[in-house]
C-alpha cells in the first residue's frame, strides 16, 4: 500500500488500473533523484496523485502538464465523454477544476506545478533535465507522436519513459501509444523494460 494514498483513490476520475498506477509511482520514487517528472496528460489528477506522493517521499516536483479541454476521445458525443466536466459557459470541456480538487485532496498540491497547455507550447522553451516523462495525452498519433517529439530528449541517462494505453493487439485498444511504444524502443535511446498491463515502461540509456 502507498503511503498518504487519499480514501477516496478509487473513486476518482480517471482511466489507470491499480497496477498501473502502483509501477508509476514506484518508477517515478526512483527516478526522482535523477529529476523531475513530466506528466502529459493529467486529466483529473489520478495519475498525478501517485506521482506526486512519489514525489513528495523524494522532495522532488511533478509537472503536469495538460490544457484540460480533454482529448478527442473525451468530447461530446464520443466514447468516454463525461457530461460532469462539460463546461457550458465555454461550451467545451474542462478538467482543471476537478483536477485541482483532487491534487488539493491529496494534499500534494506542494509537488504538483500544472502547466496549463498544449505539449507543444509547453515544450518550446523547456530548459530542464527530466527524470521521468510519463506519456497519457491524445491518442491520435500526431499528437502521440508530438509528445514523444516534444519531450523524450529531455529525459536525462537512467531516466524512465512511461506511455500509458499501449495495446499491441489493434482489438484491445488504439494503436497510436503502441507505434510510439515501438519508436522508442527501437531508437537505440531507450531500452525496454516492460509492460505492466498497457503500462509501457522504457529506461533511456
Amino acid at each position: 500500500m502507498i503511503a498518504g494514498l487519499p480514501d477516496n483513490i478509487d473513486d476518482l476520475k480517471g482511466f489507470l488500473a491499480q497496477d498501473e498506477a502502483e509501477a508509476l509511482h514506484r518508477h517515478a520514487t526512483e527516478s526522482c533523484a535523477l529529476g523531475p517528472v513530466l506528466e502529459i496528460g493529467s486529466y483529473c489528477g489520478k495519475s498525478t496523485i501517485y506521482l506526486g506522493l512519489a514525489a513528495r517521499e523524494q522532495n522532488s516536483t511533478v509537472f503536469a502538464l495538460d490544457h484540460h479541454r480533454g482529448s478527442e476521445e473525451h468530447q461530446p458525443g464520443e466514447m468516454f465523454h463525461d457530461p460532469d466536466l462539460y463546461d457550458a459557459g465555454s461550451d467545451g470541456i474542462d478538467t482543471f477544476r476537478e483536477f485541482r480538487r483532487n491534487v488539493r485532496g491529496a494534499g500534494v498540491e506542494e509537488q504538483v506545478v500544472p502547466l496549463v497547455a498544449a505539449s507543444s507550447v509547453a515544450a518550446r522553451d523547456w530548459r530542464t533535465p527530466l527524470g521521468m516523462v510519463f506519456i497519457d495525452g491524445g491518442h491520435s498519433l500526431d499528437a502521440a507522436l508530438e509528445d514523444y517529439r516534444c519531450w523524450a530528449s529531455h529525459i536525462v541517462r537512467g531516466g524512465i519513459l512511461a506511455i500509458h494505453d499501449v495495446y499491441p493487439n489493434p482489438h484491445e485498444g488504439g494503436q497510436a501509444p503502441w507505434a510510439v511504444f515501438q519508436m522508442a524502443r527501437d531508437s537505440g535511446l531507450f531500452a525496454e523494460l516492460g509492460r505492466v498491463r498497457s503500462l509501457g515502461l522504457l529506461r533511456r540509456l
